[in-house]
């Protein structure tokens, strides 16, 4: 079954295929057929220059419970990344709980 679930994102970033880097330019994350994965159907993610052709991509495809605990790590690191942000760069990070002696 095609499943037409396709999500596109713009990306700003880089990305490794084989010994050499490249800038990316948009996401697809998607859900269909495993096309390499010996699995049925994949959570996709598709890293892409438009510009650089099709030798310019890195993807992945995951198993839906495993896109889910790559979603939460995400979430987790984020949620770090922008507490550290708000901290350094004095953006109003929240007060930090002080226990008293």
């Amino acid at each position: 079954m095609c499943t037409s679930i396709i999500e596109i994102a713009r990306a700003e970033g880089m990305a490794k295929r084989g010994d050499q880097w490249f800038p990316l330019s948009q996401t697809v994350v998607a859900y269909d057929h495993a096309r390499h994965a010996p699995l049925g159907d994949v959570i996709t993610l598709d890293f892409f220059n438009t510009e650089l052709g099709a030798g310019a991509r890195a993807a992945v495809e995951l198993t839906l419970d495993s896109a889910k605990e790559l979603r939460a790590a995400l979430d987790r690191a984020i949620a770090a990344a922008d507490f550290e942000e708000a901290e350094v760069r004095g953006k109003g990070a929240p007060p930090r709980l002080v226990l008293a002696a």
